[in-house]
């Protein structure tokens, strides 16, 4: 049998290739995902490079420095932080109970989310509030300038990512029970990313110019 088997190779033909190996596929929406996050922290980076090109200027006063304005407490500012952080833990708190199975817990992480990123979008319409009565308005000095502009930007991201989890929540109250929803795992990354976000801005936009400067610095932004 092994000489019929030898005699019938053919050794002047080319070796079939062996088959691709082909890694896990990666979700289109997965990838989409990323390329928006990328693209985001892009667009993020250039206006924190120009914040830290512009507040290396004389006339540059950091907001909780500004005499009557609305950040010389930044209390209400780390409340939003904290609202926004709570938003969230609860999405990942959702994420989590969504792979499990657990519908009911995933609704009701759902709504958590929901209710404290609206509760951090008030807050920060009401600080905005705060700076216009008190007269400082977007051309009044850089510092609000930079503040209505990276704080606006970074609600509408939140605003639009309120989209994306109205339709994960919706569909997670019309889910039947063990039915896990990967949109809910996407949207908790989202939230973090848009929470890093906020904290980086937070930091930059409180902070004295010396430690701008210092920051400046070290990127080599001149």
């Amino acid at each position: 049998m092994n000489l019929l088997n030898a005699l019938g190779t053919r050794p002047w033909l080319p070796e079939p290739a062996p088959p691709l190996r082909t890694g896990a596929v990666v979700p289109a929406a997965t990838i989409g995902l990323r390329v928006l996050l990328a693209v985001i922290a892009v667009l993020f980076g250039l206006f924190v490079l120009a914040l830290l090109v512009r507040a290396q200027l004389p006339d540059w006063q950091a907001l909780a420095g500004v005499p009557d304005a609305a950040l010389a407490n930044t209390a209400p500012l780390w409340v939003n932080t904290a609202l926004l952080a709570l938003s969230s833990v609860a999405l990942q708190a959702a994420s989590s109970a969504s792979r499990r199975g657990r519908t009911a817990a995933t609704r009701l992480a759902l709504a958590g989310a929901g209710l404290f990123a609206l509760a951090f979008l008030a807050g920060q319409g009401w600080v905005w509030q705060q700076f216009v009565a008190r007269g400082h308005f977007v051309a009044s000095h850089p510092a609000a300038s930079f503040f209505y502009l990276l704080t606006g930007l970074h609600g509408l991201h939140l605003a639009g990512g309120l989209i994306a989890w109205g339709r994960v929540t919706i569909r997670a109250w019309r889910a039947t029970p063990d039915s896990p929803d990967p949109g809910v795992a996407l949207c908790a990354r989202y939230w973090h990313f848009l929470l890093v976000v906020w904290l980086v801005l937070f930091a930059l936009l409180t902070s004295p110019p010396g430690t701008i400067a210092t920051l400046a610095e070290w990127c080599g932004v001149r």
